[in-house]
């Protein structure tokens, strides 16, 4: 017995404009597709429920390639400060946090981002301290590549001006050599080794949180990293065993392993073998560099903005060979974050040095300031680049005074990038950017900050609306070697269906942020209507 969908536009994705009338789902997966009058005529007596599009559109479902569920859901319950429009607004908030904390507790905050203030000045420690000195206070930038912290958290650090930079860390320090709150990549590791153990329930509720998030906002899926954050893999990991099994809240959650964490879920994983449909675990994650924004992206050039550096390399060039290395010998995958050209190139040459076997894919995440040497050499590679479109947005115009305009070329270059052939998957990077896939599209395809901008950032790069939304389909599935079941709708293909209120194709693209999710299907069941 199965279900008929029917009644709008679906659209295979198989090849642009492509659409059939209707699906026939059975047992989870596509059974059939057709012509309503075809499908009921061969599968009538099998049919026992229906779903009418009344006229939406329907895609196959998307996923996004590269978020982390856990913090997304702490995004939702925790202090927000990405709306933040200033330093003023920032310790506005942070002070009604205050106000509302038990004394000596962890004050948190997500998300501020001094490029979208006027004064893009940082916050210090003394800052905070007019705020309380009564209350550890950790704000975390939007990134996640730096915080700042004030001094009450630095006591519990032990952070001085003796204390060194840890290796793939900054401590910024003022002009006398004294701490200023402000900690950037490992450095971080610092102060968030000493907060308080969250509890499991608390895990849990914020992957709940997030996972309805995802599906309101058409999201079937996900590849997410979340498992070296919260006191060790299995705790973690347990969560999604409770969270997707026990409580049935249906989601694809393709896990991305922490370095760090490997041993351990290695250990786990080959003793209970408890991995499914829903949760995967997947490649080795790695960072090779840290962000822009913080000035940590590891570039093969200064910074324009600050001369005196070129970044921070996470990992050594023969530090990430070797984790590359153990991935292999694991017979694992890897994805690696590289932001800068310098670490794109020592991702690139781990892997050339270290491939992984045949039939097996890589990532390398972010991949935003590029090449044309390096676009030469990874279109020849087996590797998948997970990108974020929605960074254009965060990131110009002050992405161009970091690096510099003649460094521009190869920069958030995805259109160079599909033509050449690379396979290209695309995601948020939620909490750093919104969970919403429409502002993705949006961005990729108008390279614009926001609908109502009449500038366009590097026009030349602009995708189509096919091809932006092919990364959510197509390319979340390349990424994970499953594009033989996963992003179309075809026979024997996963029943995972993104149903949304307009036609993406049809309408004018500065309408596409604006795009509402009527229904999200997983394994053929609605897990939301609108």
């Amino acid at each position: 017995m199965g279900t008929l969908f029917y009644g709008g536009k679906i659209y295979t994705m198989l090849k642009e404009g492509e659409h059939v009338e209707s699906v026939y789902v059975e047992k989870g997966f596509i059974e059939d597709i057709g012509a309503e009058e075809d499908l009921r005529i061969k599968w009538g007596a099998e049919i026992n429920k229906e779903v009418h599009l009344k006229g939406y559109p329907m895609y196959p479902g998307f996923v996004d390639s590269h978020l982390h569920l856990i913090g997304h859901g702490e995004k939702l319950l925790r202090l927000d400060l990405s709306q933040a429009t200033s330093r003023e607004d920032v310790l506005m908030r942070v002070r009604q946090k205050v106000e509302s904390t038990p004394k000596g507790e962890w004050v948190i905050g997500e998300g501020w981002d001094e490029n979208q203030w006027e004064d893009s000045s940082l916050i210090q420690y003394q800052d905070l301290d007019q705020l309380s000195t009564e209350h550890p206070i950790m704000l975390k930038r939007v990134c996640r590549h730096g915080l700042v912290v004030n001094g009450t958290a630095l006591k519990i650090a032990g952070i001085t001006a003796e204390t060194r930079d840890p290796e793939g860390g900054i401590i910024q320090r003022d002009e006398a050599g004294n701490p200023t709150g402000f900690l950037a990549d490992q450095a971080q590791e610092l102060v968030t080794a000493h907060i308080p153990q969250v509890s499991e329930a608390y895990i849990r509720q914020a992957l709940s949180v997030a996972i309805k998030d995802c599906v309101q906002h058409g999201l079937t899926g996900g590849h997410t990293e979340d498992l070296n954050y919260y006191g060790g893999f299995l705790r973690a990991y347990q969560a999604f065993q409770d969270v997707i099994h026990k409580e049935k809240q249906l989601f694809r959650a393709h896990l991305l392993v922490h370095h760090e964490a490997v041993d351990d879920m290695y250990t786990y994983v080959e003793e209970k073998k408890d991995t499914s449909a829903f949760i995967e675990i997947g490649p080795m994650k790695i960072f090779a560099d840290g962000s822009l924004g913080s000035q940590s992206a590891l570039l093969s050039f200064p910074y324009k903005s600050d001369p005196s550096t070129r970044g921070v390399a996470i990992q050594s060039l023969d530090e990430l060979k070797q984790l590359v290395r153990k991935a292999r010998e694991l017979g694992m995958t890897v994805a690696i974050h590289a932001i800068g050209d310098l670490a794109f190139q020592y991702v690139v040459e781990s892997i050339e040095q270290y491939p992984p076997q045949a039939g097996q894919r890589d990532r390398i995440i972010h991949a935003q300031i590029l090449r044309k040497d390096l676009v030469h050499r990874v279109k020849n590679l087996p590797v998948v680049l997970d990108i974020q479109p929605r960074f254009l947005a965060s990131d110009f115009p002050w992405v161009i005074e970091k690096i510099g305009e003649e460094h521009l070329d190869y920069c958030y270059a995805w259109k160079t990038l599909l033509d050449e052939g690379v396979m290209c998957a695309g995601g948020s990077d939620a909490p750093i950017e919104p969970i919403n896939p429409m502002l993705t599209i949006h961005a990729a395809v108008s390279r614009k900050t926001s609908p109502n901008s009449s500038v366009v950032y590097i026009p030349s790069e602009r995708l189509t609306v096919f091809e932006a939304v092919r990364l959510f389909t197509l390319g979340s599935a390349q990424a994970i070697h499953q594009e033989h079941k996963k992003g179309y709708i075809q026979k024997d293909y996963v029943a995972d269906f993104t149903i949304l209120e307009r036609d993406l194709f049809e309408i004018p693209a500065d309408d596409i942020p604006g795009v509402q999710v009527q229904m999200t299907a997983i394994n053929g069941e609605i897990v939301y209507q609108k």
